[in-house]
């Protein structure tokens, strides 16, 4: 059964557009002084960076994204760092029926 959060997540393109990024974070994001991009995630800044938009909009999005189980927060000192959570989005896609 589809849930609200995760219809909420996937219906805007710059949250489409984040996790499209973070699919392959090297080729979409700038080596980080903390945090390996892939292992540890990519940091929220570079993330508002790319959308174009201020941290606290680009937090409101993650929040969205987190909340549904697309994606998950790693802190590392003062940071926040995030990955997809590829588990969830199989299944998204399964009930999606759709190749995204």
């Amino acid at each position: 059964m589809l849930d609200v959060d995760l219809l909420r997540a996937l219906a805007n393109d710059k949250r489409l557009l984040v996790l499209e990024w973070l699919r392959d974070p090297e080729r979409h994001f700038p080596p980080q002084r903390d945090g390996d991009l892939v292992r540890d995630g990519v940091c929220s800044l570079f993330i508002a960076e790319k959308l174009g938009v201020s941290q606290p909009t680009c937090g409101a999005h993650l929040k969205v994204l987190g909340r549904a189980g697309l994606v998950r927060g790693k802190k590392i000192k003062q940071w926040v760092f995030y990955q997809r959570v590829e588990e969830r989005i199989a299944e998204a896609k399964e009930l999606l029926g759709s190749d995204w």
